[in-house]
């Protein structure tokens, strides 16, 4: 089966404005969709399978698709979600996008089967997103940019926050600092791993590609990735680990092999998750406002659902939580 992508090759033009033409949006010029409307009756496109020639009735059902539904990052960005839906009368679906293009999340939007979505899994792909938004129903991505109509974005400033956990750790006397990576196509661990090398960068200290091993998000993988940072037998003098379950994996690591936190090494997370504050030593991080994130998500379908004027973009900032992982040297 064709998809929009295939008729954007066609018709020599970007997704997203074969996506503006086959939902006709006035944003293309009428040569344009003429061009991609050919190039979709060539193809025999048919848009959103079966489900676009289907009159749509309203579900009252918000999705909410995540690429985890498990851990204590999800579970307060849930929590935001959940409840300023239910104050405005809908329910709530959360699911995993775990199969990708062919996982029930996908079926969810591409045949409509709620009235709206909020979307933070980067293996569902801008190309589904494009196919699937529409009026009536809105798209809210939490970890990329869009250009779409009925795409809105909601995001952390994760760039910035980065900066901030590095510059911390600089300017507590750290000079060789590593950085402990989440997923490589994470766009909000690339941010932070961006926001990592403009400190640097701007405090004069040169990057070392032997400093940045890649974990998951997850405890296993921080824990992984500190193993392997020991083996080298030549530690830098901090850690910057992508988010706080890393972290707590990686302090496990240190702990074993006899590395005092911070005494030896100090180290910094990212979420500032509950736990954080009761680990050994408490883990000083960087606080991102999860609960704000997911109400101002669902807040964004809401007003796209009743057709107010909006922004398409909304961005939040983070914090610095000092706590006795850090050693001034």
């Amino acid at each position: 089966m064709a998809t929009i992508k295939d008729v954007a090759k066609l018709a020599g033009v970007a997704v997203s404005t074969a996506s503006y033409a086959l939902n006709n949006v006035n944003k293309v010029s009428p040569a344009t969709m003429k061009k991609v409307q050919e190039a979709a009756r060539e193809l025999n496109y048919m848009k959103n399978g079966f489900a676009s020639d289907l009159k749509r009735t309203k579900t009252n059902t918000i999705a909410l698709i995540l690429k985890d539904l498990s851990g204590p990052f999800y579970s307060e960005l849930i929590k935001g979600v959940q409840e300023v839906t239910i104050r405005n009368g809908y329910d709530l679906i959360a699911c995993s996008s775990v199969g990708g293009a062919q996982s029930t999340a996908v079926k969810f939007l591409k045949e409509k089967r709620v009235d709206g979505a909020i979307i933070l899994a980067h293996n569902i792909s801008d190309d589904i997103i494009l196919e699937s938004a529409r009026e009536g129903f809105p798209i809210v991505v939490l970890d990329r940019k869009i250009e779409h109509p009925f795409v809105f974005g909601v995001e952390v400033d994760n760039f910035h926050g980065g900066y901030l956990a590095t510059e911390h750790l600089i300017e507590k006397g750290h000079r060789e600092i590593a950085f402990v990576s989440g997923p490589i196509d994470s766009h909000d661990n690339a941010m932070r791993f961006e926001g990592y090398q403009e400190a640097l960068n701007h405090h004069g200290i040169p990057y070392q590609s032997k400093w940045k091993v890649f974990g998951d998000f997850t405890r296993e993988g921080g824990y992984r990735a500190t193993k392997m940072l020991i083996a080298q037998r030549d530690l830098p003098q901090a850690f910057f680990y992508a988010n706080d379950e890393m972290a707590i994996g990686g302090l496990q690591a240190l702990k074993e092999n006899k590395i005092s936190v911070p005494n030896d090494i100090s180290i910094i997370g990212y979420d500032d998750i509950q736990l954080s504050e009761y680990v050994s030593p408490p883990l000083t991080t960087i606080r991102q406002p999860k609960y704000e994130v997911g109400a101002l998500a669902v807040h964004v379908v809401f007003q796209a659902l009743s057709k107010e004027k909006m922004e398409q973009y909304y961005k939040l900032s983070t914090e610095l939580i000092s706590r006795n992982s850090v050693k001034h040297t």
